[in-house]
Parts: C-alpha cells; structure tokens; sequence
C-alpha cells in the first residue's frame, strides 16, 4: 500500500500481517478514536438498569467496517470508500454523532453555493450567544428557555438575518454543570453593514432583553467576508464534545436523560428551503450516492474492532 500526504490512496495490500485502517488510510483514523470513546459509553449505559438496553445496542456499533476499494484518477491507485456498517443510531453514540455531523455538513456544503446564486449581494453573520451555567438536571428546563430567548430575538424589529442556522452545544463545567449556548448562522442583506448596522455591544442588549436576566451574557459575532464553508463545522458539530461525553458517567446518564426529544439544530428564515432535512437524523450515515466513483467496485477490504489494541485491523 502506498501513502502519499496523508490521503487514503493504495495501490497494492502490504504483506505484513493485519494492517491497521489507520495506517492505510490517514483519512480514516478517526474511527479509532470513536470508537474507544464508545466503549467507554456503552459502559456507562450497561451499568444503570435504565439505560441497559442502550448499552447493549451501542457496544456492537460498527464493530465490522465494510470500505469498498475505488480507483484514483488523481493519484492513480486506489482509495477506502465505506461501504456499509451496522449502525445503532443512538444519539450519544461517539460513532454514530460524528457520521450524522459529517452528513449535516455534507448537506449543508452543497446547499450554501446554491444560496450565494440567490442572495449574491448578502453576506453572513457567525454570533455564538451564550448564558450562564446551569445544574445538569436542570439543563432541559435551560434549553426551553435559551430556544424561547432566540425566538423571541428573530422577531425583534432590529434582527437583521433573513435565514439562519442554530445549532445548540453543551459543554460540561469543571465542576460538573452544563453550559449550554447557541451557535447561529446568520444571513443578512447589504443593508446591515451600513444604516442596520450592530455594535457588538448592541447585540448584547437585545440579547439579554431576550434573555430577560439581570446580567450581561457574552456574546461573539463575526463578519464573513465570502463563503462560510470554514464556519460549517463549527455549526454543525456535535451537540456535546466526546471528551464531556465520557469524563463523568453519572454527568453523562442525566445528560442523556436532559436531552431527550430535544433538537440540536433548526432552521429558519429564507434558509429553510435549502436546508430540507437538515433538522432530523440523517438516514444516511455513510454518504452514498455521492458523486465519487462510488459506481466502481474494485473489491472490498474489512476490518474488524480489536478492543486490547484499541485498533479497526484487516480482516483476511
């Protein structure tokens, strides 16, 4: 097998014993680290009668990756497509969270081209909102009320945005309490930058006048120049980062008890039609379809979790 710059061609199988997907294929690395990280709440899940089931489901996902090998014009060998594995979609599942940003980003990178042709003369806005700190057993209560606040701050006079993006992340305090906040993607016309204008210090009035605290919450707001593919991410990332998912089992249960029937992303304004489906779960957590040879099949390659190692290796 062949490397070059980290990108996942290959032109021939190694003839050492069991090669591990990260050496083959730089790109896929990542499902490693997933994967231990979902060990570790699988554990957690196994280990409360409430929350059994879960464990169960969450411990035999993607243990057998199936990757089509598909040719490399670019390159000229060979490159890792997934082709399937057994997901088990639970929410909290590292694996399945990480799959289901990667289509959000997906979805949302072939719509915001579409979106530049329509609203050529309007730019974006990134503002992160924030409030303080709440107990975890108290963050579902704080998640009505800071989704409450940001409705009532699209309706306000001086909202500037058409459409936006809202995504919700929680990050876990140093002494065990939940902050929540929002991360927005904000469209707006060339009117803004000029008579609609908001000073940062603005923003953070009508903020805390949706808020309705007796304190000033901080507030980030960034101009975006051209496309806001470098902002996706950020956006569309996971709702709460792996490491807060597996720091504290007894913070990551009520967590999982919180954040139920909750929605981590919404869309709305003159977005809404470019971003169909955005807000549920994907059905498709692999990417097929996509235009990228995915047509060809070359043979497939399998590997298979090895726990002790911590390691996906080839199954021969």
């Amino acid at each position: 097998m062949s490397k070059k710059d980290g990108n996942t061609c290959v032109s021939s199988l190694p003839k050492f014993d069991s090669p591990a997907l990260a050496d083959l294929s730089k790109r896929d690395a990542p499902w490693d680290k997933h994967k231990k990280h979902s060990e570790t709440v699988a554990n957690y899940y196994s280990s409360d009668r409430e929350f059994r089931a879960k464990g169960e489901k969450v411990t035999y996902c993607s243990d057998l990756l199936d990757f089509r090998l598909t040719p490399d014009p670019k390159e000229g060998a060979y490159k890792l497509k997934l082709d399937s594995a057994r997901f088990c979609r639970q929410r909290h599942c590292p694996i399945c969270q990480w799959r289901r940003s990667l289509r959000w980003k997906a979805k949302a990178y072939q719509a915001i081209p579409q979106v530049t042709v329509d609203y050529p003369k309007h730019r974006w806005l990134f503002v992160t909102l924030t409030l303080k700190n709440c107990q975890i057993n108290e963050l579902r209560d704080t998640l009505t009320w800071v989704n409450e606040s940001f409705k009532r701050l699209t309706k306000l006079k001086e909202f500037p945005a058409i459409g936006w993006i809202k995504s919700v992340e929680v990050t876990r305090g140093k002494n065990g309490s939940a902050h929540p906040h929002i991360h927005a993607l904000l469209l707006v016309p060339p009117s803004y930058f000029h008579k609609n204008y908001l000073s940062q210090q603005r923003w953070c009035e009508l903020w805390q006048k949706c808020l309705r605290v007796d304190y000033k919450p901080i507030l980030d707001i960034q101009s975006i120049k051209k496309t806001p593919n470098f902002i996706i991410p950020e956006i569309l990332k996971y709702q709460c980062k792996e490491s807060d998912l597996v720091a504290d089992r007894d913070w990551f249960l009520e967590l999982t008890r919180q954040l139920k029937g909750t929605r981590a992303i919404a869309v709305g304004g003159v977005l809404r039609p470019y971003m169909k489906g955005l807000e549920q779960d994907p059905d498709d957590l692999i990417g097929k379809g996509e235009n990228d040879n995915s047509e060809v099949d070359e043979g497939h390659l399998f590997f298979g979790w090895k726990p002790r190692e911590k390691k996906y290796r080839l199954i021969e």
